[in-house]
């Protein structure tokens, strides 16, 4: 009889964690595992305490209390929501923790940055960019990246999505990202009423999954207030209640309401956004007729022409530094062009959310970027509200009203600048990159309000989920001053015009080539030419039909053992037999998990070889 192979320990875990946040809880008891190889999202609300739970993982703080279990040896990378590198060169950077040069030189190539770029004229996309080459170069079992694609344009995230699906460690990812995370992940961890709550599956399946949750707790939270409805008129009304009423039965009572009162606390706060059109602009809002515009040598743009009128839904799409807010100040009057006639529309009442969030002043509070004045009172759509009621609008509380704005996270100033670009009424809005550092609940509701706007929408953004649900039409930049504009968001734009983006669509070498690349000094080698296989090997071929007929067995075994641990009873009448299941359970996700992950990858390849 062959002995049972040994379960794996997970690379890292976190047992009955608690974590206060002043005088309120930030965790409550959070357990969670990452297991070698798997790419797991970590997904809640902005302020719920993810990118704090990434940092609590990563032993960059303490919890109050619980566990935190680490395997020996293990190495980790960590990208922060706002890298910021040292040294004279990026590779000096990246070779500054123990990574081989080679390997650094070859991931900077993979994202697109030469080795003797400066550090101090990084853009943020860069340092993006740079910090996520110095993760993969140093080779970790786990890599924790918090918000890596905020700053990237679409071809870095399709980059980091194909370095991610080559990295054999496991990943820890927060991100709004849906097309990202649904192109990564193969699990999903729910930071929910301070609990993680975990879902085996990528971020496809995700949101059908908490919305679930979401209805059946609110199901819940409806009976019990049913139920303490009844309690209540039962023991108030009743004449025999009110001759047997006791402590008993009173404190049951402030027990139910207790419960109730902590269970709509927990629901959290939704955003409450809106947009006024204010008064109806011109059916011209904009014309461009034959305009060019470059700074230096570089063209952004060459004789360009374009309309856009009252209505309209366009997003302006394309590589970082292609000339995306460039085209915008020029649509909306802000700067001349160099060549070409540029006419814009009458009445037009624009509000501009800019990408670098340029009109926040980081040394005034959250109080006076709201009231400029400096009064309590702001003008909200032509009413006038209480800088305080206004800001709870956007999940801001009192004691945050006097903080500088250098102090709000990149979500937060995201929000405050949203507070006050949507005070003001507008028949024209323009959002740079809106999505960065929004949480997708936010995203949703900005979705929404978007698509019953009745003015004119321009939208540049690297989401490409956001843009395909808003989008009318999409104007994509090359960077090289050529500009193609087509109906529909991204992916109707990919699909009419394929190789507009050839260039930039080229994968780099990858790494394990540039390791067997010939040092200096060494003749390089001719390798033997060897015909493409076209099919997989005998051995890929019968393990990918073994998987195939493992994992509906493992499945069904699973399920067969959930139901024997659901008798409530089990426990109390044979501990030995509830243990033996116990980990006979954690066993078979364990080999589903890893079955589930060596089929995708075979099949992948066997994609590949057709």
């Amino acid at each position: 009889m062959n002995a049972r192979a040994p379960q794996k320990a997970p690379l890292i875990a976190l047992k009955d964690v608690r974590l206060m946040d002043g005088m309120n809880p930030l965790f409550d008891g959070v357990d969670l595992a990452l297991d070698k190889g798997v790419r797991a999202c970590l997904v809640g609300k902005n302020g719920a305490g993810k990118s704090t739970l990434m940092r609590l993982m990563a032993g960059l703080i303490d919890a109050d209390s619980g566990e935190r279990v680490v395997m020996q040896g293990l190495r980790y990378a960590y990208v922060l929501q706002e890298p910021e590198p040292v040294g004279e060169t990026v590779l000096d950077w990246l070779v500054s923790d123990g990574a081989e040069s080679y390997m650094a030189e070859a991931e900077l190539f993979a994202f697109g940055l030469s080795p003797d770029t400066k550090c101090a004229s990084l853009s943020g996309g860069e340092k993006r960019r740079a910090a996520l080459a110095k993760a993969f170069a140093e080779e970790p079992d786990l890599i924790f990246l918090d918000e890596p694609t905020n700053h990237l344009d679409i071809f870095a995230i399709e980059t980091l999505e194909d370095q991610l699906r080559q990295f054999k460690g496991a990943a820890l990812i927060v991100s709004h990202d849906r097309t990202f995370l649904e192109r990564v992940t193969q699990r999903c961890y729910w930071l929910y009423d301070r609990k993680i709550m975990r879902l085996d599956s990528g971020y496809t399946n995700f949101e059908a999954w908490s919305d679930k949750i979401v209805e059946e707790q609110a199901e819940s939270l409806r009976r019990l207030e049913k139920a303490i409805e009844r309690e209540t008129k039962t023991f108030y009304s009743s004449i025999t209640a009110r001759r047997t009423r006791n402590e008993g039965r009173a404190a049951r009572l402030n027990a139910m309401r207790a419960d109730a009162a902590e269970r709509v606390k927990n629901l959290g706060k939704t955003m409450e956004m809106s947009i006024d059109s204010g008064g109806t602009s011109g059916k011209l809002v904009a014309e461009l007729k034959h305009v060019s515009k470059g700074f230096g040598d570089k063209v952004l743009l060459n004789d360009f022409s374009t309309r856009i009128i009252r209505g309209d839904r366009l997003a302006i799409v394309g590589p970082n530094g292609a000339g995306k807010s460039t085209l915008v100040k020029l649509l909306i009057g802000q700067i001349e062009a160099d060549a070409g006639e540029i006419k814009l529309g009458t009445a037009l009442e624009v509000a501009y959310l800019d990408q670098g969030r340029d009109t926040l002043k980081g040394d005034e509070t959250l109080w006076d970027a709201l009231a400029n004045s400096g009064s309590d009172q702001i003008m909200v759509q032509g009413n006038p509200r209480h800088v305080a009621a206004y800001a709870k609008d956007f999940l801001f509380r009192d004691n945050q009203l006097r903080q500088p704005v250098k102090s709000l996270s990149g979500g937060e100033r995201n929000r405050l600048q949203l507070a006050r670009s949507l005070a003001k009424a507008t028949n024209l809005l323009v959002l740079d990159e809106p999505t960065n550092d929004l949480d997708m609940d936010t995203l949703d509701l900005l979705e929404d309000m978007l698509s019953d706007y009745d003015g004119t929408l321009i939208l540049v953004s690297h989401d490409r989920d956001f843009v395909d649900r808003l989008a009318t039409s999409t104007l994509a930049l090359n960077g090289k001053g050529r500009a193609v504009e087509t109906p529909g968001g991204w992916q109707d734009f990919l699909r009419q015009n394929p190789d507009f983006f050839e260039e930039l669509s080229h994968k780099a070498p990858s790494v394990k080539a540039v390791k067997s690349a010939p040092q200096k000094g060494e003749k390089p080698v001719a390798a033997p030419v060897k015909a493409p296989a076209k099919k997989l090997s005998y051995k890929d071929q019968k393990r990918l039909e073994d998987l195939n007929a493992f994992m509906p067995k493992w499945q069904a075994e699973i399920k067969n053992t959930e139901a024997a641990l659901s008798d409530p009873n089990l426990y109390v009448r044979d501990p030995k037999k509830f243990d033996a299941l116990m980990k006979a359970l954690d066993k078979l996700r364990t080999d589903l998990e890893n079955g589930e992950m060596e089929w995708l990858e075979l099949e992948e390849k066997r994609e590949a070889l057709k």
